[in-house]
């Protein structure tokens, strides 16, 4: 049922606004009422029909506050706070209970998934109870639990109406100044030159100095209109609504059943029974009717039919329910399953909300949040990195790329959340050109930005099929040998992936002076490992520089963040810089040859002497190898000795050859991504994106060696870096862990105890082949400073899906801990 909104259309006045929102959804109205609760007043909203009649008015309004991450977490707790409060705080009733959550599984192995999540919801203070069969039915008399392994029930968790409480978040932001207009479509925008954005409506144009497009299915439609690339496709979503039923009682919790692709929840006596089918419908937004108002799509009782089914199984009563309502409606869904806010880049001041994978009530106040606190304070206050809309590529616009993946995408809500999955759909979008070769030689292919990549090498004639597990993935007996090989003789990887950026022009070394905390004016052939920061000395970028010459510089950044890296950079190039950034990745393959044998084998095939006084580490030359012109960096990411070749593209087969057959009387092999994470986490060396975040310091993250403190001019976040250097100890540090029972695996997001309590979680893990056990690293947070003494004298636990195992911790990796055998 739809409730009448109490907001009035009204003559749209033309002139200026400092923000204008267009949209009228729970991602518009959260901003809004965000951006007025701190203080921001000359806010305006634009929404083309009545509130909440996008998408918002469908949804089922579930309110989840554990996720699989925990900035996850961070952002999804927020709606039970907020949700709980506004009725009393705006006057309007939002149908928000705590009716809890109880997520069942039908197997061991989503069991133990769902005991990770609980110990996640323990991090942060949250109820989670890790339940019976039996104690699950007392709860939900009506289950079948004869089918089920075990549950978890949130007693925190519940659901809202999404139409009252999107009219209450509009009437808050009202009360507090924002002027919201219903009724006033959008039907061109554009850029003035003086850096506006005008909006052609109905009633006239409006223009503004910050525009927000939290337009749902709608928002890369008007986006494209300003040259914006918002990744988004929608897909049909499916529920059905049974009769009354007398077992359904108001208190009755939200039921997840993952394994059976469902949730069913109470509603005004009945039960509405939801899906996320394994495979979606996707639907291309021509086949939407135009212009129209509280979209309804027709019924499609043969897709609902798997669902349907597994629903009847574990709640058998809805066999003989009847059914009241079919709805199936369009929601928008992102390539990666995660929503997109922030700073378009190339477009100052034009921020989005938008792509919420049907999880738009669950995310929206704490979305909206994030964004109005960026908008206001100019950067992040928060970490965002990974729903950053700045992290997508290109090519990810592409509607038919999108439309295969989204059929794909609606699935992994509910599907297993396996560490290091890979997707099925949309792939060999980019491929290196050595692919052919590494699929010769049995390579099992993940996906990163698009691109194929070895993941690890199956033996011959063996299947290079994914088999996932929590505890010992198929791929673990391959890896382990291509670690064997790294330790003691020598492997071959592609890593061309990686991004690579020439900052070039007359202010390129000065521009970098300041945008990175290490010093990069150093002579030609020299490298640079450094790090961008913002204004509160938050880690942005982690990436190598290579200088090229007095103007030229190379950087290297990861295969997944290179978008956001290159927005960064871009983003704080003005008229005042002589400086050009462009991406330069494609027109370079790098080959990484590491291990004790390396130079031996790249001695047969250069005539360069690679000695260590000839070719120190952390330098760069231009060599011969076979009969190409290569870069050569003398890098490593494993804590190897070992070389990074630059390539240009159209040799890259050759180099290969020539290596490859040099190699073999040296025990070389191939290696892929899998042993490059193990490797690089014994060593110790960090990850974007896992060990390093926007709220993380390099001090905090162990990465002090590589700040200039005194180099001329400063950089962004030295105030903020130096603050915290003279502050005293440390509150909060990047500490190595290793388990002491040699079983157990570590991925990531298991908490870390500190004489029993929690202190933290882990970032990254990994079984570790040449160490015998799991290690992993994790920032420790104690308020008195996390000491040496507090690391040598203190009993550490990591709780892994509810068990707690005894760790060692260390400040220093726990494999070769100088970094010796790298340059040797």
């Amino acid at each position: 049922m739809i409730t009448t909104s109490p907001v009035r259309p009204r003559e749209l006045p033309i002139r200026h606004h400092e923000i204008l929102i267009v949209g009228g959804g729970i991602a518009g109205t959260s901003v809004a009422f965000h951006l007025a609760k701190n203080g921001k007043k000359d806010v305006a909203l634009l929404e083309r029909h009545t509130l909440t009649s996008g998408t918002t008015w469908h949804a089922a309004g579930l309110i989840m506050q554990t996720r699989g991450t925990h900035a996850l977490t961070e952002i999804a707790k927020y709606n039970a706070e907020l949700y709980s409060s506004l009725e009393s705080e705006t006057g309007q009733a939002t149908g928000f209970k705590r009716n809890g959550t109880l997520g069942v599984a039908r197997t061991k192995e989503r069991l133990y998934e769902t005991a990770r999540g609980a110990s996640i919801a323990k991090s942060f203070g949250l109820e989670a109870h890790m339940i019976s069969p039996s104690e699950a039915k007392r709860i939900y008399p009506a289950l079948n639990e004869t089918i089920i392994e075990g549950a978890v029930f949130i007693p925190g968790d519940g659901q809202t109406n999404p139409v009252d409480t999107c009219i209450a978040l509009a009437i808050g932001a009202k009360q507090m100044g924002v002027k919201v207009f219903e009724n006033s479509k959008v039907e061109d925008l554009w850029r003035t030159q003086e850096g506006y954005y005008q909006v052609r409506t109905s009633e006239g144009v409006v223009e503004a100095q910050v525009l927000v497009l939290a337009c749902g299915l709608w928002t890369r439609d008007l986006a494209v209109k300003l040259g914006a690339r918002i990744p988004l496709y929608a897909a049909e979503h499916f529920y059905v609504v049974t009769e009354p039923l007398d077992f359904v009682k108001p208190n009755l919790p939200v039921l997840r059943d993952t394994d059976g692709h469902v949730y069913v929840k109470e509603d005004t006596g009945k039960l509405l029974v939801g899906a996320f089918e394994p495979w979606g419908k996707p639907l291309p937004m021509g086949k939407l009717p135009k212009d129209t108002a509280f979209i309804e799509l027709p019924e499609d009782w043969e897709h609902f039919e798997l669902p349907m089914t597994k629903a009847i199984e574990i709640v058998p009563e809805l066999a003989n329910a009847g059914i009241a309502k079919f709805f199936n409606g369009p929601e928008s869904f992102t390539p990666d399953l995660l929503f997109m806010i922030g700073e378009v880049p190339g477009l100052k001041n034009l921020f989005v909300s938008t792509g919420y994978n049907s999880e738009g009530i669950e995310f929206g106040a704490g979305a909206g949040r994030a964004l109005a606190e960026w908008i206001i304070a100019g950067q992040p206050q928060m970490d965002i990195s990974f729903v950053d809309v700045a992290r997508f590529h290109p090519f990810q616009i592409n509607k038919r790329y999108l439309h295969d993946r989204t059929a794909e995408v609606l699935g992994l809500h509910y599907k297993m959340h396996w560490p290091l999955y890979q997707p099925e759909t949309s792939r060999g979008v980019r491929k290196s050109p050595l692919h052919d070769r590494w699929a010769k030689l049995g390579a099992s292919f993940g996906e990163g930005m698009g691109w194929e990549r070895p993941m690890w090498f199956a033996a011959n004639g063996e299947s290079t099929k994914n088999v996932y597990s929590y505890d010992e993935p198929n791929w673990f007996k391959h890896t382990s040998q291509e670690c064997r090989a790294a330790r003691n003789d020598a492997i071959l990887l592609d890593q061309s992936s990686f991004g690579k950026h020439l900052v070039q022009g007359r202010d390129a070394c000065r521009f970098l002076q300041w945008l990175c905390a290490g010093n990069v004016d150093v002579p030609v052939g020299k490298l640079v490992y450094t790090h961008m920061l913002n204004e509160k000395a938050g880690i942005e970028t982690d990436i190598t520089v290579n200088r090229f010459s007095q103007s030229e510089f190379l950087i290297i950044s990861s295969a997944t963040v290179h978008p956001r890296d290159k927005a960064w950079i871009a983003g704080h190039i003005t008229d005042e810089w002589n400086v050009t950034v462009t991406d330069v990745t494609s027109a370079y393959a790098v080959l990484s040859l590491q291990g004790p044998k390396s130079r031996e084998i790249l001695s047969h095939v250069t005539d360069t002497d690679l000695a260590n006084s000839a070719f120190p580490f952390a330098t760069s030359q231009e060599i011969d190898v076979g009969y190409a012109r290569v870069i050569a960096n003398r890098l490593t990411y494993i804590g190897e000795l070992g070389w990074e070749l630059h390539i240009p593209t159209e040799m890259a087969q050759h180099v290969f050859d020539v290596i490859w057959e040099a190699g073999q009387a040296y025990g070389l092999k191939a290696a892929g991504y899998h042993a490059l994470e193990h490797l690089r986490s014994e060593r110790a060396y960090r990850e974007y994106q896992l060990d390093l975040t926007p709220v993380d310091t390099l001090l905090e993250a162990g990465l002090g060696f590589t700040i200039d403190w005194k180099k001329d001019g400063g950089f962004i976040g030295k105030e903020a870096l130096f603050s915290q250097k003279n502050s005293g100890p440390l509150k909060k540090r990047l500490v190595s862990f290793k388990l002491r029972d040699p079983i157990p695996v570590l991925f990531h997001e298991e908490p870390i105890l500190c004489d029993g309590e929690i202190v933290g979680y882990i970032s990254s893990g990994v079984k570790s082949f040449t160490i015998g056990t799991s290690i992993g690293m994790g920032y420790v947070n104690h308020a008195a400073g996390v000491t040496r003494e507090l690391i040598e004298s203190s009993r550490w636990e990591i709780d892994i899906a509810g068990k707690l195992y005894e760790a060692d911790a260390s400040l220093r990796a726990f494999f070769d801990p100088n970094g010796d055998r790298a340059k040797q």
